[in-house]
């Protein structure tokens, strides 16, 4: 059986092995025949409870009233029944058969194009897939640049690459563009680049203790790792520091190997259109469409809940049950270690020389330039950081941060802060010769 967190939260599912393309037909099959939770019985019965209250005007009694008739709970069932015979009669045979059919899809690795439709879900319902063992749900996985399960010795210094929200691991390039990866892989210094693939639905902090565990064992099998680099986009950054928090709460090893960790585009005091959301649904909910977009929002997976506020502890959200509406920051200081080097990226859809107010809170689209750069009006919740360690990129929206060439130029020059200096001497260097060999040719 699997470890489990004090909430009783799986933090892997029960086999740690990459999905197939059987796995994936597998997990739909069980998704359109797994009889109607009481999630999705309770979302119907609401919806039409807002439709009898707001539309025919019905009392909160009345509207009761009609829902409990025997003939309106025939009804119900009625329907549940069809969408269950349609799914188990049906749809899942049929995919079950393509199984069957195929048994070498057993061992084919997943598409480009099912990878995004199982992060996608795994984003949206990926703590619904771990609690009900369904074969979608992802575990945590390191892959290497060329798109494998990382496998054989390591050595020498370590990039970890952890992607954002319905993101996976082959998110950190784009039309050719190598990213971030490639641009660090150019500065020849016994590099490995790994991108983790994990379960964005589950809970920040859940992520984030698999993500340090996975990690302590990756250094106990590899004793010749020196160092350890953190680069985390969006959710990935959270899930970073919060394996850096349970890291040290742990006294794992791998913790003290950590020299950089970098941040791109990363809600570190929540996002502003999840709050903005939440807030719009209590501000405008006696409106009736709204009332009912509010019960479909409501079923969301609990990683999009913890980008509200930005939380990377348990102890942020394991009391509050709240899921829309207004609700209080009450996150715990979860501060950056002393002995890393930790740098911040933000985007803006702003321009530098073209100054927008209301750009400059939407910030990439999603995260706002405040929230990406650590800056709290809270002082305990402030990532206090040298101006050095922190770079804004006009006109690059929340997506391109990743493998922008501009941002990974600037990671380069982060972690290789003597590189160019050295650079700009051999240059010299060779100026100089060339300078002395044509006084040479001249006498």
């Amino acid at each position: 059986m699997p470890s489990l967190t004090p909430l009783h939260e799986t933090y892997c599912k029960w086999d740690p092995s990459p999905l197939s393309q059987a796995d994936v037909l597998e997990g739909l099959a069980q998704l359109v025949s797994t009889r109607l939770s009481g999630v999705v019985q309770d979302l119907i019965q609401a919806i039409q409870r807002e439709m009898l209250l707001s539309v025919f005007g019905l009392s909160k009694q009345k509207a009761q009233n009609f829902q409990t008739q025997p003939y309106v709970e025939k009804a119900y069932q009625l329907g549940y029944s069809t969408l269950q015979h349609y799914g188990n009669y049906l749809l899942a045979p049929s995919l079950r058969k393509i199984i069957e059919r195929f048994p070498n899809l057993h061992d084919k690795a997943l598409t480009a194009s099912m990878q995004f439709l199982v992060s996608a879900l795994n984003g949206v319902l990926g703590d619904y897939l771990l609690s009900t063992q369904n074969p979608l749900a992802l575990s945590s996985l390191l892959y290497d640049r060329y798109g494998m399960v990382q496998q054989g010795d390591l050595d020498g210094r370590i990039v970890i690459f952890a992607h954002g929200l319905c993101m996976n691991y082959l998110d950190w390039s784009n039309r050719g563009n190598g990213g971030i990866g490639e641009k660090l892989l150019a500065q020849r210094d016994n590099n490995t680049m790994l991108y983790l693939n994990y379960n964005t639905g589950r809970r920040i902090s859940a992520n984030g203790r698999s993500l340090s565990n996975l990690l302590e064992d990756l250094v106990q099998r590899n004793p010749r790792i020196t160092s350890i680099d953190l680069i985390g986009h969006s959710m990935g950054g959270l899930v970073s520091r919060s394996a850096l928090f349970y890291g040290k709460q742990n006294m794992h090893q791998w913790f003290h190997m950590v020299e950089n960790l970098v941040c791109l585009g990363s809600p570190h005091h929540g996002a502003v259109l999840e709050r903005f959301g939440f807030a719009l649904q209590e501000k405008i909910g006696h409106f009736p469409l709204v009332k009912m977009i509010s019960h479909i929002v409501n079923i969301r997976s609990n990683g999009i809940l913890d980008l509200r506020y930005g939380s990377v502890r348990d102890d942020d959200w394991e009391h509050n049950n709240a899921r829309i509406g207004l609700v209080d920051d009450n996150r715990k200081p979860a501060p950056l270690p002393s002995h890393i080097n930790t740098f911040l990226v933000a985007g803006t859809l702003e321009f530098a020389n073209k100054k927008n107010k209301t750009l400059k809170i939407i910030g990439d689209y999603l995260v706002s330039v405040k929230s990406a750069l650590g800056e709290h009006p809270n002082p305990r919740f402030q990532l206090k950081l040298p101006e050095s360690h922190k770079a804004v990129f006009y006109g690059l929206n929340h997506l391109e941060i990743q493998y922008h060439p501009s941002v990974a130029e600037q990671i380069a020059k982060w972690f290789y802060p003597n590189h160019e200096q050295l650079a700009e001497e051999q240059i010299r260097k060779y100026l100089i010769q060339l300078e002395n060999m044509q006084g040479i040719i001249e006498t």
